[in-house]
């Protein structure tokens, strides 16, 4: 009983939250579940939106520190998400719960940690009214993809960088793929040399997508130097040196779905 109430007192105050400016974006610090919040960084965008995405880093999760109004995180999603929002796209990164640390595999796919995301989804949709997209790369993934299981039609597309296909807790291809029924685009680089993102695995991700209305598969090369981790951003796997190009090819498709890049 009591926890029906708090969801019923949270709908009816979906704008009480805390807020922290910056420069060019604000953290929110949204009530997710009762005596937790999770945190989110927001970026509208500099032109007239079309559309908004909420992005799912990899590893454990998170954006890093704000430094001169943008996260500092080396995570691809969170190096494209000023471009993103230079091609006409709201940007809200989601962080953590405050009642968990470090994102790891299982806890993407727990009721509480997709209670949190619905929450921000809400969110996001009073701020910004319109179509509403979802976006992970690596452990990212295993998040967006179990939200877009989860919300249905109730978000408008899917993009998935650097999927997980290894034998890991909520690897893609143990999901219900398909009942995603929104257009889907899978992104990953011909190099990556992550051990649970096998690029020989990716491909078979397409036909699992049996009701997404687009599907589509780009393979990326170039880049570099690499660097670091395999598994880390600033590899082959965080797709290192096409920020600014990848933003803008992600934005024209998310523009307009189709099955060729």
């Amino acid at each position: 009983m009591l926890f029906r109430a708090f969801w019923r007192v949270l709908a009816l105050c979906a704008l009480c939250w805390a807020v922290g400016s910056h420069a060019d974006g604000e953290i929110w610090r949204l009530p997710s579940r009762p005596g937790a919040e999770v945190s989110v960084f927001w970026l509208p965008a500099t032109s007239p939106a079309f559309a908004s995405v909420v992005l799912f880093p990899g590893g454990g999760g998170g954006f890093g520190r704000v430094v001169n109004g943008l996260p500092d995180s080396e995570n691809f999603l969170v190096r494209i998400a000023a471009p993103l929002a230079q091609a006409g796209l709201n940007v809200a990164i989601f962080g953590r719960a405050s009642d968990h640390g470090a994102l790891d595999y299982p806890d993407r796919v727990t009721d509480w940690h997709l209670a949190d995301i619905h929450q921000v989804l809400a969110a996001v949709r009073q701020r910004a009214p319109g179509p509403l997209w979802l976006m992970g790369t690596s452990r990212g993934t295993v998040s967006a993809a179990a939200a877009a299981i989860q919300e249905g039609a109730a978000i408008d597309g899917l993009v998935l960088t650097s999927s997980v296909v290894g034998d890991k807790p909520g690897a893609l291809p143990g999901q219900a793929l398909a009942r995603i029924r929104v257009p889907t685009l899978l992104m990953h680089h011909q190099h990556d040399a992550c051990t649970v993102c096998q690029p020989e695995r990716v491909p078979a991700l397409l036909p699992a997508l049996s009701q997404a209305p687009v599907k589509a598969l780009w393979w990326i090369d170039g880049g570099g130097p690499p660097s670091g981790n395999i598994c880390g951003p600033l590899h082959w796997h965080g797709f290192i040196g096409q920020d600014a190009e990848l933003a803008r090819r992600l934005a024209g498709w998310m523009r307009q779905p189709r099955a060729t890049p």
